[in-house]
């Protein structure tokens, strides 16, 4: 079992910045990824970001490459993404989930979500 619990949403300007936090744990967290997931209003939950707790390996979606890092804070236990320059178009719920680290292995552990608001 892991236990994923966001923080850090809240309503920014178009160009401001948010810094989302996800606090985890459970199970040896190395032999896991952490994602982070958005779903805006009427639409599908979309890939975000995802960090591979054993090595630091990031991947980003290609619309937030260059605006958004994402960090692991190994003490913590909790994981970051830093989100700068923000667009009215990132507006969503962000959802940090937890996947084994093989491939093919679907998110099993989702956190509740925090709201992201920019306005325009």
């Amino acid at each position: 079992q892991v236990l994923l619990t966001e923080s850090g949403g809240g309503l920014v300007q178009t160009g401001g910045s948010l810094r989302l936090s996800c606090a985890v744990s459970g199970r040896t967290l190395s032999q896991y990824i952490i994602g982070w997931f958005r779903q805006a209003p009427g639409k599908e939950r979309e890939f975000v970001t995802s960090i591979r707790w054993s090595d630091g390996r990031t991947n980003y979606a290609d619309d937030v490459k260059g605006r958004f890092t994402i960090v692991k804070n190994t003490a913590k236990s909790t994981v970051y993404v830093q989100m700068n320059s923000l667009k009215p178009e990132d507006t969503a719920v962000y959802y940090c989930a937890a996947r084994i680290l093989r491939i093919g292995a679907p998110y099993d552990y989702w956190g509740p979500g925090t709201q992201v608001t920019v306005s325009s």
